[in-house]
C-alpha cells in the first residue's frame, strides 16, 4: 500500500499545502501566510482541505518553511490532528543534497528542496530560477551539489518599492508592455519591472554559465514563473511543483513519480 503524506511549503507569501504519494502530487491548495495564525485556525482550513479528499488516510506531515516564526502553532496542530510528529526540513529531516557553501546552515529550505528536485528530475548541472518573494538563482553541479546561488529582490518587492518610496507612481499589475519605451508613466513602469526582470533573468543565467564555463539547464518555478519564462530563451522549463517534489523527494527519495 502506498504511503501517503501532507507535504507543507511555508514561503514567506504563500503557505501550500498538497497530497502526494507515490502517484505523484494530487491536490494541492494555498493560503496566505501569517505567523500569528493559532492551531484552530489550520484545523479549519484543513478540514475543508481534507474534505475534497474524503479517501485520503494521511500517514506522515512533511513541513518546509523560511518562515521559523509560523512553525509553532503547525506543529501542534498537526501533533493534535493527525496523531504523528511532523517531519520538519533541516530539523528532524534532511535533503539527500551535499552543500557547498561557506555557510551550509544558511541556505533556505526552500532551495534545497528545488535544488533536490531539479537534480533528481532533470539531472544537472542545472541551475534553478524560484520566482518567490525574493528572485532567486540556485547552481546544482553535475554530482547534484550545491554549490550557491544569488538572491535578488522579488517583483512584487521592487513593486513595492516603486509604491511606498514615490509620491506619483501608482501602483500597476505585472504585465508585458506592447514595446519597451513607455509613452505614458504606467507603460514606462510596466517596461521597468517586466522588461527588467528579462534583462536580470539572462544577464545573471547568462554570466553564472560563463563562470562555471559549461552548458547547463535552467528551470524555472515559483508564481510569475510562466510570464517571465515564455518571454525569454534563457528558460528551458518550468516547474510549478518543483518546491514540493523537492520536500515530496526529501521524505522518499523514490517516489515513482520523479523518476
Amino acid at each position: 500500500m502506498n504511503k501517503t503524506a501532507l507535504v507543507i511549503d511555508i514561503g514567506n507569501t504563500n503557505t501550500v499545502f498538497a497530497i502526494i504519494d507515490q502517484t505523484g502530487i494530487f491536490n494541492k491548495w494555498r493560503m496566505f501566510t501569517r505567523t500569528d495564525r493559532t492551531s484552530d485556525e489550520y484545523e479549519t482550513h484543513i478540514k475543508v482541505f481534507l474534505s475534497k479528499n474524503t479517501n485520503v488516510n494521511v500517514s506522515d506531515v512533511i513541513i518546509s518553511s523560511v518562515v521559523p516564526s509560523a512553525i509553532h502553532e503547525l506543529k501542534s496542530f498537526v501533533k493534535s490532528f493527525f496523531n504523528v510528529i511532523p517531519k520538519i526540513i533541516c530539523e528532524n529531516i534532511m535533503p539527500d543534497i551535499d552543500i557547498l557553501t561557506d555557510r551550509p546552515e544558511e541556505v533556505g529550505t526552500d532551495r534545497l528542496v528545488n535544488s533536490l528536485a531539479a537534480h533528481k528530475i532533470y539531472g544537472g548541472p542545472i541551475i534553478v530560477v524560484d520566482f518567490g518573494t525574493a528572485t532567486t538563482f540556485d547552481v546544482i553541479n553535475g554530482k547534484g551539489a550545491y554549490i550557491g546561488g544569488i538572491i535578488s529582490p522579488g517583483v512584487h518587492l521592487s513593486m513595492d518599492a516603486l509604491d511606498k518610496a514615490t509620491a506619483r507612481l501608482p501602483r500597476i499589475a505585472i504585465s508585458k508592455p506592447n514595446k519597451i519605451i513607455g509613452t505614458n508613466t504606467v507603460s514606462a513602469m510596466q517596461s521597468g519591472i517586466f522588461w527588467g526582470y528579462i534583462s536580470l533573468l539572462e544577464g545573471i543565467i547568462s554570466r553564472i554559465k560563463d563562470e562555471n564555463k559549461s552548458k547547463m539547464l535552467v528551470i524555472a518555478t515559483g508564481g510569475l514563473s510562466k510570464l517571465f519564462s515564455t518571454n525569454t530563451s534563457a528558460i528551458d522549463n518550468i516547474d510549478e511543483d518543483l518546491t514540493i517534489k523537492g520536500i515530496a523527494l526529501t521524505w522518499n527519495i523514490e517516489l515513482d513519480i520523479f523518476n
